[in-house]
């Protein structure tokens, strides 16, 4: 019997202990971000598990000659697809440069015509076409500057390469 009550009290103590030692959360921490890693932007914020994440990847090209797309893709294994991007006009190169500044300015002209025209926000927002790219199973981020996408895109692959959480904002 005094076997039985010591190992009790041992065992009760040790109960007491272990559960002194795990600490409580306070009501102002932050609850942990269990490996994720998210984009706060004007457009919307995404959040994405990093242990899902299959791919990363940056590149460009050109949409009808007229405009130029840098793009951040995010592949997960999940269904949607993520799509970041920059995009600008296609301003032609002259040989050798030659005629340069006159290409230059003709485009500059432009941009201030559509500026006047109040069709800026057009150019700076992302364009969808109901029902094709609405339920394209896409979700897609315009950048205001290509600095801000390679930023965004050197932040995910730093997450994603490290298993570190972390957030962009631009």
């Amino acid at each position: 019997m005094k076997k039985t009550l010591f190992c009790l009290i041992v065992l009760g103590c040790s109960l007491v202990a272990a559960m002194a030692q795990v600490p409580t959360p306070t009501p102002d921490s932050e609850p942990p971000r269990r490996g994720v890693w998210r984009a706060e932007l004007p457009g919307g914020t995404y959040i994405v598990m990093l242990s899902s994440i299959t791919s990363v990847s940056i590149h460009e090209y050109l949409v009808d000659g007229a405009a130029r797309v840098t793009e951040v893709n995010i592949s997960t294994m999940g269904s949607e697809a993520v799509r970041f991007y920059y995009l600008e006009p296609n301003v032609p190169q002259t040989p050798n440069g030659i005629g340069q500044s006159a290409v230059n300015l003709v485009q500059e002209k432009a941009e201030a015509g559509v500026a006047r025209a109040g069709a800026t926000d057009v150019w700076q927002k992302v364009v969808k076409n109901y029902p094709t790219t609405t339920h394209a199973h896409t979700v897609e981020y315009r950048l205001v500057t290509k600095d801000s996408l390679k930023k965004l895109f050197d932040s995910v692959e730093n997450a994603w390469l490290n298993r570190k959480a972390g957030t962009f904002k631009p």
